[in-house]
């Protein structure tokens, strides 16, 4: 009887009030980030190509695996740039969501392909330390010169979007560790040229499997936790709870659940148990507003308890 239901609006939602300062403002920035994606994904797939061609023509580990480095990124921006498009989709009958929290997946699997190519790059290392063979220096520093360009160039066009969202921050942090990769084969090209050891080539390799191994960790634990429906890392459940529990005329917060539903979207649930009746429609208003700016949770679902009967979860 006395349960009051309010829903967040859904596009609007997100953008009506300030995300304060941690850089959430980006709750639609896959949408301009589209021609960045298709930029990144021309170039870096040709490059892969080319590095790929020289790495095999001269046997190179350090090419193949900076190569199998950025190919790896780039079909994790095919997969950012696939779960930013679905998450865009408008909620239907079965999916009420939309499809937003393809966007989580998306960098899940992002963060699965990389321990693959990990895995990969080391087995081929390890064979190659065994059984060492020559490689032209000259070749490796060349290619791998044109690679810090190119995912230097890459990176800068993800730059603004980084802290806004995990399949943005993760292409970001994949073209910047790309460069620096890059820039390691090619020191890595000068000393085989300079001292003529050709170990250097597979030890560079298993040192970028590293790189990678390292870089998808936190990406691959983010996702993770997303998909488990974890409360976002920003945010602390006993001063959620707290500020409610402030609320004039409630008396407890129960079945309190906080949750990404995107990369980008944090959803929330509670119960409120209110002795002295329904607050109004203006009372939930200013709570999914406060809650909005205090911890960017756009989508807050509030259910009113006046506390006569058996709602609350402790029986009677």
């Amino acid at each position: 009887m006395g349960t009051g239901h309010s829903h967040h609006g859904h596009d609007h939602a997100g953008h009506r009030h300030s995300h304060g300062g941690l850089g959430h403002a980006h709750a639609h920035a896959p949408a301009d980030f589209g021609r960045a994606f298709a930029i990144g994904i021309a170039l870096n797939s040709v490059f892969v190509a080319i590095e790929a061609g020289y790495g095999f023509a001269v046997g190179s580990m350090a090419l193949l695996a900076d190569a199998g480095h950025n190919l790896s990124d780039v079909l994790g921006l095919m997969i950012a740039w696939a779960g930013a498009t679905l998450a865009k989709r408008a909620p239907s009958k079965r999916f009420t969501f939309g499809l937003r929290g393809s966007s989580i997946l998306a960098a899940l699997a992002n963060g699965v392909l990389l321990l693959v190519a990990v895995g990969f790059i080391t087995s081929e290392a390890i064979q190659r330390i065994i059984y060492p063979a020559p490689v032209p220096g000259g070749t490796i520093i060349i290619v791998a010169a044109i690679g810090i360009a190119v995912n230097g160039a890459t990176a800068t066009l993800f730059a603004r979007g980084r802290k806004g969202d995990l399949n943005i921050r993760g292409a970001y942090l994949h073209m910047a560790a790309d460069a620096a990769v890059s820039a390691g084969v090619v020191i890595a090209g000068i000393a085989i040229v300079l001292t003529g050891m050709n170990w250097i080539d597979p030890a560079t390799s298993l040192v970028i499997a590293l790189v990678i191994l390292l870089s998808t960790w936190s990406l691959l634990m983010g996702s993770v936790r997303m998909s488990l429906a974890a409360v976002p890392a920003h945010i602390d459940t006993d001063e959620v709870r707290g500020q409610l529990l402030e609320l004039s005329g409630v008396a407890e917060a129960h079945h309190l659940h906080i949750w990404n539903m995107s990369t980008t979207e944090i959803a929330l649930t509670v119960h409120l148990k209110m002795p002295g009746g329904h607050p109004g429609d203006g009372f939930l208003k200013d709570l999914e507003v406060s809650l909005a700016e205090h911890f960017q949770i756009g989508h807050a679902t509030i259910q009113i308890e006046t506390g006569d009967g058996c709602a609350d979860e402790n029986g009677c």
